[in-house]
This record gives C-alpha cells, structure tokens and sequence, in this order.
C-alpha cells in the first residue's frame, strides 16, 4: 500500500534535479518530409547497361577535375512527372555463369579484429571450412587481416593473407603488405584477384566481423583505430568489380551484426541475388561454417534461395543451443524484388509526411515508431545504433496514411525466409534507421548518403531542425538538402582501377551540433503540475497543446547515498498510469527493484518490452571491465533470468557481437551515474563487489529500507525532454511513505 506522510526525514522534500538527465536520455525522434529525390548518378558504363526498372531514365557522366578518369554511378534514383520513385542500376546486357554448373566459390573478407585477437573466433570459424566436406567444387576463399593477433599458428596478423579451403585443404595462395580492412580498396583487390584466380557458377561474399548497422557499416579493422566499411565503400569495391564479371554474386551476407537492413539491400541490389543477414545482434560464434561447407558439397547446383535456408536455419539452432536462440533474427532478402519496396515505400513515405504536418498525429507516429522493435540496445548505458525494423516503422503511421499494406506485402515479397527467436517474434526481417536519439551530425550526414526516400530522409532532417530550434519547424526549408542527397556517384583511381567515393564537403548538417538538450523542453506544459494529491500518489495533467508534442513518459528512480551527499540513479521504469486522451500520468510505483543476491540495488534501463516480459540492461563492472548486465524479468510468473553481459555500442558505433555467460567466480561491481546533491556534478559511482555462484539470481523485490527520489521524464517529439521535481519517499517494510513537504 502507499501512503501519504508528513514525517521529517532529515530534510528530503521536493528538489529540482532537472540537469540530472541532460547527458544520456532517450531521444524520440521521427521520419517523413518531402525532398525533391535529386540523385545525379553520373555514367561512363563503356562494358554494361542501366536497366531501368521502374522505366526512368540514367544521366550524362561527368569528368573528374581531379584528373582522374570520369567518374560512375552505381544506382540512379529520381522522381517521375507523376512524383514516383524511378530506379536505374547497372545491368549486362549477356549474363554468362563464371564457372562449370556446381561449381560454388565463397569469399569471405575475414577482419578478425578483438573477436580474434581476444576469443580466437575467426580461427573457430576458419577450422569449421575445413572440417566441411566440401568435395572439390566448392571453396571458400579467405583473406585475413584486422587483428592483432591470430590463435592459429601459421596466419600472420602483419599481412593481408588470402587461403584457399576446399575438401579438407587449407592452402596460402597470396599475401600482401597489411592494409586496413576498413578501405574500400582492400576489399576491391581482394576480389579482383579472387574473381580472376577462382571463378565459379555461384559466388557468394561475406563480410566477417563486427557489425553497426546502416550508419558504422562492417569490418571494424583493431589496427587502423577500428576503421570500417561504410555502405558507400562496400557499393564502390562492389562496383570496381562489376566490369570483372559476367554474373551477380549469388549472394552477399554479413556474418556480423546488425547488418540486415533495408538501406544494405539497396547497395546491393545491384550486384547480387541475396542478401542474407541479421536485424539484430549476432553471438559471436555466428554462422555454422561446416554446415554451409556440407551442404553445398552434397548440392552443388543449390542457388542463393536454397543456400539461405541452411544459413539461416544453422545459425538460429547455433544460438539456441547456447541458450540466445530469444535474441536471435535472421533473414534472406530476394534483392530482386528490392525496387518495388523501395517504390512503394516512397508512395507511402509521401503521404505520411503530408499526415504528420500535423502535430497531434505527427507526435502519434513518433510514439508508435519508438515503441517499434529496434535492435542493438538503444538506451543510455548501452548506446544507440539506432537502427529499428522496417515493418515497425511502417506501422506507426498506418492509421493516417494510405499505401502501409502495400509496403508491408513488398516487404514480405523481398524477405523470402527468416528465422527470429520470441523477442523478436514479429522482426519483418529488415531494419532502417530511425533516430530514436541523433548522435551528431556526422551521423545525419551518413544518413543522407544511404537513405531510401527523399521523404523519409527529409523527415529526419525536420526532427533534428526541430531539436535544434526547441521544436518550431515553421521555417524549415529542406530545398537546400535537395541538391546533394542521394548520389550514389564514384571517381575512379586510374591506379589502381578502384572507384571511391568522394566525401561530401556540405556543412549543411553541421546545424544540430549546436543542439543541447535543456531538460526543460518549453514544449511541455501542465494544466495540473507535478504534485502528490491526497492519496499519496504523484501525477500531473498535460495540456492539450503539451500531449500533442509529448513522446513518451517514463519515471525516474534515485537513491541517496549512505552520507546523504550523493543521489544515485536507479534507472527508468514504465510503470506508470497513463491516459493519451486526458493527458494524465501518475506513479504506479510499489517500490519494486531490480537487486543482486546481497542486495545492492541495479541501475536498470528498458531495452525490449515484450509480452508478459521485459529485458533489462544494468551497467556494471565485470571481472574490472565496463560492461551490461542483460536481465529478462517474466513478470507474469515473477522470474527474473540473467541472459549474460552485452558490452554495448561503442564510440565507432560497432556493436559488441556477442552476450556473455556468466561464469562461477565472475566479480561484479554494479555502477551507476550519480549527482553530488550540492554542486550537481555528475560522476560514476561504483557498488560493492559481488561474486557470481552458480544458480544465483536477480530478485525483484521491495527496496531496502531507505530514502529515495521519484520523478517523472517527459519526452517531447523533437528529443528533448522535462524532468519534474523529485518527490522524496521512504520505504519501510513492504510500505512506501512519499514526503508532502
């Protein structure tokens, strides 16, 4: 029960701590606005073609003024007269297969980075293709390359080296001088030379390593300060290669995670039949390299379709059988049939853009997009990648905006087979990126070079000018955006024959660096203001004006410190009264925690919401390095499961590929951000250490009796926020006694 109390302990009472949240809350933002889709690709085509596939039109190419040879374009993407999307790719007039039928050559571009040099994974993998009894028609090709160091003996981590495995063989057919596996001219000699040296009638590519989703890209190299593949550089390697080959590759996966995404799909529909791919994260063990090896020996006329179902299939029981198989996603894309989405995803992106003008059904969208599934932890302990899947996205605005069926039935037409575990039971099987919170401008400015929609990447561009203007967007101009976003355009190195993409030198983006988040949004108002009624319980009213623009509510839960000097966060809860009509929201708070076995208490942030479930993330120190805790709390039959530790998003935005099993013996210090009560300065303070036994368990029970803090976070559209004044309580027992004054 809760009860009202006017007792006087020590001198807790309503406090501001607006500032408290201003470095690491969740930023709600959202997509839709119309722009002109300019994507000026220049051509010099000499050995191919452009077929248009939805009957537009290439342009002229253009000479480089560098005094390099002219430049090229890999897609070409512009409005008809009627505002359709129109798609030009590169096409061949005669398609030729580079080999004998069943013949089958994979190339894996292996950068085994700290999943090497610290877990000797690649090495794992790499013995996997020679346990596979391939036969003599099937071979997997490896360059090697990216880490520090090598569990197996015979690869040195000073060279790029490139084997050959087949029937049990593992040969050294080339070594180079040690590049950076994050260029795109690494990847481009390595396929050259592999394409020259071992054609086949099936070619796949994988690229081996972490991965971050549409904005990091793949292949995050340990020895070029974890440089990556962007998607621009992965379609420039792709398109020096093009001219060196007389078939699409059969198909192009990413063994790393968060790679499944609808803007990869685009790169790649150019140049391969399938794509193959995670929404979410991958374990680090990733995909079953013998079964793969197996199979194609036993069927090697299968195509990519056929061979996707055995990745996929393999991969997911793999998970399972370590006990992640609940996280798990994993998909095949008919990339054939990339184009049509992509048109009828910019035909609905249209009319959501002209739904959410306005306010009121603009703030609906945000709301329902935020609470869409999204992959790679996104919250304030792990980091954002921001990356969201595509059906979810579509679904926010399917009440106001006509076309979401069609799109939704392209999506099914595009991912031809999948295999997700119960947390993500309904993943459609590509992702998008959504800013759920911008992590600076660099990050819009990837986003305009790989963005599917003049509308949706508009649409972005309107929340972050939103944000940097404290929400009025009334004299948001996107014409500017129009003139650069989109080109898919490359300049060649008469060198070395590779096409590069030539970094954009607008400063357009540069706008949202200035951005801050004030904790004080002046979008959020109150016809009630925060305050305890008789009852004991905490609530407030929004005006109507402020519910139009408010995102989402969470509460916020601090601890003092045994001293009294420090407040201690204990993270966000969801648990709270809400009423989207009436704009009232109130505490629903019973003075539960999340706590280890010795009871200290966890700082806890929402990472999936689920039925009869949710997943929890807490940050910790474990065995003296910082990482999370992931926790699964089935509230239904009050369990709460340790899944392991997830060390998060890092500041390169490559995703740790895999949770970590707790161990017997494993140290665990839980951290927190703390504020110093009279100075507001903020640091991070550190528990107690505990030590992991066997069969140990996180309770979900009372709090320790003590003093606390409860408040509320209001989240406005634009991804700034308002923090109420702390109400202090105390817990007694299984009674909590919030303080009126």
């Amino acid at each position: 029960m809760r009860y009202s109390s006017n007792k006087d302990y020590n001198n807790l009472r309503q406090m501001d701590w607006k500032k408290v949240w201003k470095n690491g809350c969740r930023k709600f933002a959202v997509i839709c606005m119309m722009v002109l889709l300019v994507c000026n690709l220049s051509g010099c085509l000499e050995d191919y073609e452009e077929e248009d596939t939805t009957d537009g039109t290439g342009r002229p190419g253009s000479e480089d003024t560098a005094g390099n040879a002219s430049g090229r374009s890999s897609i070409s993407m512009e409005l008809g007269e009627d505002g359709a999307l129109q798609i030009t790719r590169p096409s061949r007039e005669v398609i030729t297969p580079m080999g004998e039928d069943g013949t089958w050559t994979i190339f894996v571009y292996m950068c085994g980075t700290d999943l090497e040099s610290e877990s000797g994974l690649a090495t794992m993998d790499i013995q996997e293709m020679v346990s596979a009894s391939t036969g003599d028609q099937v071979q997997f090709v490896v360059q090697t390359g990216g880490t520090n160091g090598w569990e197996d003996g015979q690869i040195d981590s000073d060279s790029f080296e490139r084997y050959c495995i087949s029937d049990g063989e593992m040969v050294l057919e080339d070594q180079q001088s040690l590049g950076n596996m994050g260029d795109s001219a690494s990847l481009a000699d390595f396929l050259r030379w592999g394409i020259a040296d071992h054609p086949a009638a099936h070619m796949g590519l994988i690229f081996w390593n972490h991965g971050g989703g549409s904005i990091s890209g793949v292949c995050f190299d340990e020895r070029n300060d974890s440089d990556s593949l962007s998607l621009r550089e992965i379609d420039a390697a792709l398109l020096s290669v093009y001219d060196s080959m007389t078939d699409n590759f059969e198909f192009v996966g990413f063994d790393a995670c968060l790679m499944g995404t609808i803007e990869c799909a685009n790169i790649l529909a150019s140049y391969a039949d399938y794509m193959y791919g995670s929404e979410e994260l991958e374990p680090g063990y990733g995909w079953d390299y013998k079964s793969i090896g197996d199979y194609l020996g036993e069927n090697p006329t299968a195509d990519g379709a056929d061979l996707g179902t055995v990745v996929a299939d393999s991969f997911y029981e793999a998970c399972d059988e370590i006990g992640e198989g609940s996280t798990a996603t994993f998909s095949i894309s008919d990339l054939s049939q990339v184009d049509a989405l992509l048109t009828d995803f910019h035909a609905y992106a249209a009319n959501l853009y002209a739904a959410s003008e306005e306010d009121g059904i603009f703030t609906d969208i945000v709301r329902n997009a935020v609470a869409a599934d999204n992959y790679g932890g996104n919250n304030k302990a792990e980091g954002y990648t921001n990356m969201v899947d595509l059906a979810g996205v579509v679904n926010a605005g399917a009440d106001y905006a006509a076309g979401a069926d069609t799109v939704l039935e392209a999506i099914r037409n595009v991912v031809i087979y999948s295999r997700n575990g119960s947390d993500h039971e309904d993943a459609c099987g590509l992702a998008t990126y959504y800013p759920l919170q911008i992590q600076g401008s660099t990050e819009l400015s990837t986003f305009g070079e790989i963005a599917v929609s003049p509308y949706y990447l508009s649409f972005v561009d309107r929340v972050a000018y939103g944000a940097a203007n404290a929400g009025d967007v009334s004299s948001y101009d996107n014409e500017e955006i129009t003139g650069f976003w989109g080109l898919f355009d490359y300049l060649l190195n008469d060198d070395t024959g590779d096409y590069y993409d030539v970094e954009s030198d607008s400063d357009y983006w540069d706008y949202y660096d200035s951005y801050e988040q004030t904790g004080e949004s002046a979008l959020i108002t109150f016809d009630q203001a925060p305050a305890i009624d008789e009852d004991g319980t905490y609530g407030f009213v929004l005006t109507q004006d402020a519910l139009a623009n408010t995102a989402g509510v969470q509460a916020s839960v601090y601890m003092l410190s045994e001293d009294g000097n420090d407040l201690i966060e204990l993270g966000l809860s969801t648990y709270l009264n809400m009423d989207w009509t009436t704009g009232a929201f109130s505490d629903n708070f019973d003075g539960s925690w999340f706590s280890l076995p010795d009871g200290q208490n966890l700082e806890v942030y929402i990472v999936t919401e689920g039925e009869g479930y949710d997943v929890y993330t807490s940050p910790v120190l474990l065995n003296g390095v910082a990482t999370n805790l992931r926790i699964t709390h089935d509230y239904e039959n009050g369990v709460v499961t340790i899944d392991g530790t997830w060390a998060g998003v890092d500041e390169n935005g490559m995703a740790a590929k895999e949770i970590v099993k707790l161990q017997p013996g494993d140290e665990i210090i839980p951290t927190y951000y703390a504020t110093a009560v009279d100075s507001e300065e903020e640091y991070e303070y550190q528990g107690n250490p505990y030590q992991y036994q066997e069969g140990d368990a996180i309770s979900f029970e009372a709090l320790t009796d003590g003093d606390y803090y409860y408040g509320f976070m209001i989240n406005d559209a634009y991804g700034d926020y308002y923090i109420t004044d702390y109400v202090g309580f105390n817990v007694e027992g299984d009674e909590v006694y919030y303080y009126t004054e």
